[in-house]
């Protein structure tokens, strides 16, 4: 019996460059080649323009004062000048902070601090969050914060002071960066305690943003829509760093998530891939004009953070004309895809794994014991290789707990591997609802549920029970203008699903408690579940 065990064996040598040069050279190559257009901002440069743009910011972060290793921290929604600034802190060898756009004080000054950051560049609101204000009263907490630089104030301004850099000057500052120095560091989503550090090096995100668009076929034709946050993995390594490795263009069609704005941006700007979480692609076939939208140009597109259910994916395939999805899985302490789907992988494949170990990297799949299982045995992913974080910043406690002593990272996530290497993830370790000693599979229930006619979303989780140890509850979204009950439900599931898998709670919602990058907080489900089913005091 074959082991748990794959390596992404590859004829396609990594990349041995920093960021900036690889920059670069696609510059070089494709100067006349759009590189990036920020609708919402009618904003748009080709990659000699873009370039010439990172320059600038990057002397102009000279003439502030930023060294080699210095943290500078972006906090703001998507937008034109955060895709520049990733670039030019690269370029410089100073490492950039990505802070949530969720955050509020408590956890802006958690991060300022634990990290160190001397300069932070920030949006002055995005939606109810006055970050000004917020900053103001960070300063009074963050000892090591220097200067502030808000985009819709003194930006322009902030550029101005650096025209007088000396290109030699950059050029001996550039010339010293290294690809394995730390270049990011991106903060988990902290369910649990504070969020800690990820801190990347030029080599993992620009190597992993470079073989994800092997797999997606990118070239310098290809126009690339990211409705997805740039403060996550997703959008600045799978979405803008995959990008410019291959000349392709980067698309930002707002600066949230807005299914009508991402449709009309597809539509009109001509995209040939589109991105996101499973449930923006559900929110974008929910629009109310869709069949107003004209898909012909996409091709391809990534959906990533968690497994997509298949009566969606049909409907993306044939509904908006993406024949070549690929599904992504992996971790921001990964950089973040450790294995995607292939194009051309079969329907059955794209819905029900996350596909094959990405090249150069190795994927194993270990019991309780550390021990590699058997092929077709449950147990938990670790991953290996170039991609593999460098340490959570300032934390060798939580990095000892996830990264051993040969290097593997430790995910979490329950994971089988097939006789072909293909993966099914089936759960975070912590997510397996238990109930009388059966394990069950949340994605399993929501499958299933999304069968049903005019179920628009579905979640499952586990709650307490004095009796079963968890029972099975279902958050449930409606298609706008239907109703359905809780007993046409139940009935549906009669004889169509193991018993103890029928939901024992209902719960009709429109909307999901989600984090800012589209995910699920299941953890948060189950507080407000609890609470409202007196199930507070259960253990």
């Amino acid at each position: 019996m074959a082991l748990s065990y794959v390596s992404g064996a590859s004829d396609i040598p990594l990349l041995g460059q920093t960021i900036g040069n690889n920059l670069k050279e696609t510059a070089e190559k494709y100067p006349d080649q759009k590189a990036l257009i920020s609708v919402h901002q009618n904003y748009r440069a080709t990659y000699r323009e873009f370039y010439n743009q990172t320059t600038a910011v990057a002397k102009a972060l000279i003439h502030l004062g930023a060294n080699s290793g210095d943290r500078i921290g972006i906090w703001s929604s998507n937008r034109y000048e955060w895709v520049l600034l990733q670039y030019a802190t690269a370029r410089i060898g100073t490492i950039l902070v990505n802070i949530n756009p969720a955050y509020r004080t408590h956890e802006l000054t958690y991060v300022l601090n634990q990290s160190e950051i001397r300069f932070i560049f920030s949006s002055l609101y995005f939606k109810n969050s006055n970050y000004k204000e917020m900053v103001e009263y960070a300063k009074e907490v963050c000892p090591n914060l220097e200067e502030e630089i808000f985009f819709d104030d003194n930006w322009e301004r902030f550029l101005k002071n650096g025209e007088h850099i000396p290109d030699e000057l950059l050029h001996s500052i550039e010339d010293k960066v290294d690809f394995d120095d730390p270049v990011n560091i991106q903060y988990t989503s902290g369910t649990t305690g504070f969020p800690k550090g990820v801190t990347l090096s030029h080599h993992n995100i620009l190597n992993n943003g470079y073989f994800i668009g092997i797999r997606l076929n990118y070239t310098e034709k290809d126009r690339v829509c990211i409705p997805v946050p740039f403060y996550h993995c997703f959008g600045m390594v799978i979405g803008n760093i995959c990008c410019t490795v291959h000349g392709a263009c980067i698309v930002i069609p707002n600066d949230s998530f807005d299914p009508d704005i991402t449709l009309k941006v597809v539509s009109d700007e001509k995209c040939t891939s589109l991105y996101g979480v499973p449930t923006m692609f559900i929110a974008e076939l929910a629009v109310k004009d869709f069949e107003t939208y004209d898909f012909s140009s996409l091709r391809t597109g990534v959906m990533a953070g968690s497994v997509c259910p298949p009566e969606i994916m049909k409907k993306v395939e044939n509904l908006m004309n993406i024949k070549e999805m690929s599904i992504c899985y992996g971790m921001t302490e990964t950089s973040p895809v450790s294995t995607q789907t292939l194009i051309g992988t079969s329907l059955e494949k794209q819905v029900s794994t996350v596909g094959t170990v990405q090249d150069h990297l190795e994927i194993k799949i270990i019991n309780e014991n550390g021990k590699v299982v058997n092929r077709g045995e449950h147990g938990e992913l670790c991953t290996r290789g170039y991609s593999v974080m460098l340490k959570y910043w300032n934390d060798p406690e939580n990095t000892g707990k996830v990264l051993d002593d040969a290097r593997w990272m430790h995910t979490g996530d329950l994971a089988v591997m097939d006789d072909e290497g293909y993966i099914t993830i089936s759960g975070r370790i912590k997510d397996l609802i238990i109930r009388g000693g059966e394990n069950i599979s949340p994605k399993e229930i929501e499958d299933f549920l999304y069968t049903y006619r005019n179920i628009l979303d579905v979640q499952i989780i586990g709650v307490p029970s004095e009796k079963f140890g968890e029972e099975v509850m279902a958050w449930v979204k409606i298609r706008k203008g239907f109703e359905i009950t809780e007993n046409e439900l139940l009935d549906y599931c009669k004889g169509r699903i193991a018993h103890y898998k029928v939901p024992k709670y209902w719960k009709f919602v429109d909307e999901f408690p989600m984090t800012i990058s589209g995910k699920i907080r299941k953890v948060e489900m189950r507080e407000i579940s609890m609470k409202e089913l007196g199930l507070d005091n259960i253990r």
